[in-house]
């Protein structure tokens, strides 16, 4: 077996787990799932059938991933975050032929307890705060807080407040990376070292 579980946890015949991916108490991975290498689900996390997790990927404990979310490489889901996956449910109708698909890209950061309603693209390295409700699209590097949520400024890869001086750019602290503003996009414009 290339992944680990605990005792606990629930992985049904014909899931894929990746290499070193490590599954934690209470834990439910449903068989027609997809999760790639070296990812961990916390404590009571439940992943759907219909589920796509990439590589490096952290979910925090009391996270439901459901059906039509897919999980692009190292993206961060904070202790209790929320996924929907129908965008007006009713217990008395079925709506499962009515999902709306959600894509969190590579790196971004979904706080503590935020809720992301179905339908939306997280963009690549984007930062959504604790308790953000997000209702539509998030562009790559944004750092959005709020319900609903809006965005407040820009993140760098290694998820540092970006300061954008006068010539349109900033650069991270941490890496080097250089970043400048685009048509209202934050664009990665030079790589530095990211440790």
């Amino acid at each position: 077996m290339s992944y680990w579980k605990h005792d606990s946890a629930i992985v049904d015949d014909g899931a894929q787990l990746g290499e070193g991916t490590k599954v934690w108490h209470f834990a439910h991975v449903s068989p027609g799932a997809r999760i790639g290498a070296r990812c961990a689900l916390g404590q009571g996390v439940y992943v759907g059938n219909d589920v796509q997790i990439g590589d490096g990927v952290r979910i925090q404990n009391n996270v439901s991933v459901y059906d039509a979310v897919t999980l692009e490489d190292e993206v961060f889901c904070g202790p209790s975050m929320v996924f929907t996956n129908v965008y007006n449910p009713r217990a008395a109708v079925a709506r499962k032929n009515e999902y709306r698909r959600t894509l969190v890209r590579r790196g971004a950061t979904l706080g503590a307890n935020c809720t992301i309603v179905c339908g939306v693209t997280i963009g690549a390295h984007a930062f959504v705060g604790a308790g953000a409700v997000v209702q539509k699209d998030v562009p790559d590097f944004a750092l959005v807080v709020g319900v609903p949520a809006r965005r407040i400024g820009w993140m760098s890869r290694f998820g540092e407040r970006l300061a954008f001086g006068a010539d349109g750019r900033a650069t991270c602290p941490q890496t080097g990376d250089v970043y400048e503003l685009q048509d209202q996009r934050c664009v990665l414009v030079e790589e530095g070292n990211l440790p």
